[in-house]
């Protein structure tokens, strides 16, 4: 197992390390300790090449904007809280409006844009990058002092990362955490993924209002493109006349619900190169964004941000839940801890 680290620049003086991680296949996961971010994932094609899968950016200088929040852990709630407010037991609770009229992935900050503390745990099976932050009272408006544990962990013999999420708060707060990694199965953006294939075990998906806020509707899936229980190519969506593919951007950007308290399998298969991702998690819902709105002129590794360039499987709990009790709860109550894990596993398909 390889394990390296190097300064990747300052933040208010403070250095932001780039880690490094290969494991004895040649499968390799770089990450780094500001926002937690995922720089590359290099994963075998079915002739035995590793190249990178996922979206990023060479410097720390555009990952200071990061606006798309590429390969970031975003929180302390991911996606969208209507209006900016929200109400907990009698204290209501201002949080920046950085979307709209809408608060998005925890403000303008975050866990997106700040430096953690971070370290290397090295098993007998597996090495861990582990990140922590102490989130402050109000930190972004949030109620309570919340300590943030994230743990990137890579097995030595096979060609998984595991992300484990934890935290603990001092007063009764919002917690809905995820990563922000775009993935492309192509291998160093030879292509879009408007052809890869993607199964998701899922009933039903919430339908969005005009400023991509769930209406709080669920929609079961039967006979629409939303039907990813068989897998389908991502250009279904993108192709396709129906209200909700069109008002994203004509693609997916809706939240999917899956089975609570049990573990739940999405698939995502690039048939050119063989690669397939297999993505396990303990959470109740995935938001599925497909790069719809990627495109404009920013050059990232020498290509040019397009639309369908990357597609993001954002495992979370539902969005805007504190407004919909019918979804999920995202409250964590004070000095209980909050727990979630999901499990991206690399392989590859043969030809038939």
């Amino acid at each position: 197992m390889l394990v390296q680290e190097k300064q990747f620049g300052f933040i208010d003086d403070r250095p932001v390390i780039l880690y490094t991680v290969r494991n004895r296949n040649g499968f390799e996961v770089s990450c780094m300790n500001y926002g937690c971010v995922i720089t590359e994932i290099l994963a075998s094609d079915r002739r035995g090449q590793y190249e990178n899968v996922v979206l990023g950016y060479d410097t720390l200088e555009e990952y200071g904007q990061n606006a798309k929040y590429l390969g970031a852990v975003v929180g302390r709630v991911a996606g969208r809280i209507k209006g900016g407010s929200f109400r907990l037991g009698e204290d209501v609770y201002n949080i920046p409006m950085n979307e709209n009229n809408n608060h998005l992935h925890g403000g303008p900050k975050g866990f997106s844009h700040v430096l953690w503390n971070s370290t290397i745990l090295e098993g007998d099976h597996e090495t861990t990058i582990e990140f922590t932050y102490l989130s402050r009272d109000r930190e972004e408006g949030y109620p309570g002092n919340l300590e943030m544990k994230v743990a990137y962990t890579i097995l030595h013999d096979e060609d998984t990362l595991s992300i484990t999420y934890s935290g603990i708060s001092d007063k009764d707060t919002l917690l809905n955490v995820t990563n922000h990694s775009y993935f492309n199965l192509s291998g160093n953006l030879k292509r879009d993924v408007l052809d890869h294939e993607l199964m998701i075990d899922s009933p039903a998906y919430l339908e969005l209002n005009e400023e991509f806020i769930p209406t709080g509707n669920l929609v079961p899936v039967e006979d629409s493109v939303f039907d990813f229980r068989e897998s389908r190519k991502i250009a279904d969506g993108a192709t396709s006349v129906h209200p909700q593919n069109v008002l994203v951007g004509n693609g997916y950007d809706h939240p999917f619900l899956l089975k609570e308290n049990e573990s739940s399998v999405m698939v995502l298969t690039d048939e050119a190169s063989g690669r397939q991702l297999v993505v396990e998690t303990t959470e109740s819902a995935v938001v599925l964004y497909t790069g719809n709105n990627l495109g404009n002129s920013e050059i990232m590794r020498g290509e040019q941000l397009r639309d369908y360039l990357g597609i993001c499987l954002e495992t979370q709990g539902p969005p805007d839940s504190i407004h919909h009790p019918h979804f999920p709860s995202s409250i964590l109550q004070a000095g209980k801890e909050y727990k979630s894990t999901t499990t991206y596993s690399f392989g590859v398909t043969m030809i038939e």
